[in-house]
């Protein structure tokens, strides 16, 4: 068995400034205001059109992310309703040949939760013992799934577009949201702030 970390992966090349770009040429239909764009407009259009909500518009354009989390993660992800969604599947994938991976658990470590984590880790082996016991039985991979953890580790490509990016953030980054979740949501939300202007810019956690 392997303990692994989150983390994600941003699966497009983004090029923040032509997404913006993309969205004042949209936007600007609305006003007929085609004629005053120049080499940074978009800027200050897209800067107001967050300012009164009017977000729509930033619907054309989409970012697709891989996460590497755990099952129950993964669940939260996909409760966002507007997504296109890619997972590892525990009915084909099987388990015992490399070993199973677990997410290990941010708020199980350090001294103070020794104790803690020796109790989760010593599930995750029994779980293990038991997926490969049943495995050797000659039970396939979707049934024995049925004796998988919650940490189990998956990956889930997920594709939003930029009004329901923002939507994700302001769920995940809240302070109420589950730390496994907010963990990741903070630390992509860093990532697309650097990648693309203005959009995320108001987003504060």
């Amino acid at each position: 068995m392997e303990t692994v970390k989150p983390s994600f992966v941003i699966e497009d090349e983004i090029d923040g400034e032509r997404l913006l770009k993309n969205i004042e040429r949209y936007a600007r239909v609305c006003y007929k205001s085609e004629g005053k764009i120049t080499a940074d407009s978009y800027k200050g259009l897209i800067s107001r059109l967050m300012k009164s909500e009017h977000e729509s518009v930033i619907e054309h354009e989409k970012v697709t992310v891989r996460f590497i989390c755990d099952r129950g993660v993964s669940h939260e992800i996909v409760r966002h309703r507007i997504g296109s969604y890619s997972q590892e599947s525990t009915r084909y994938c099987n388990y015992s040949r490399k070993g199973l991976r677990v997410i290990e658990p941010s708020f199980f470590l350090g001294p103070e939760n020794e104790e803690k984590y020796k109790v989760w880790l010593s599930a995750m082996e029994a779980c293990e013992k038991a997926y490969n016991d049943l495995i050797a039985m000659g039970a396939k991979p979707q049934e024995a799934r049925a004796v998988l953890p919650m940490s189990t580790k998956t990956e889930i490509v997920v594709t939003y577009n930029l009004r329901q990016w923002r939507h994700f953030f302001k769920m995940r980054c809240s302070s109420h949201a589950h730390p496994q979740m907010r963990e990741l949501a903070l630390a992509l939300l860093e990532e697309f702030k650097k990648r693309i202007p203005v959009i995320f810019d108001d987003l504060i956690y």
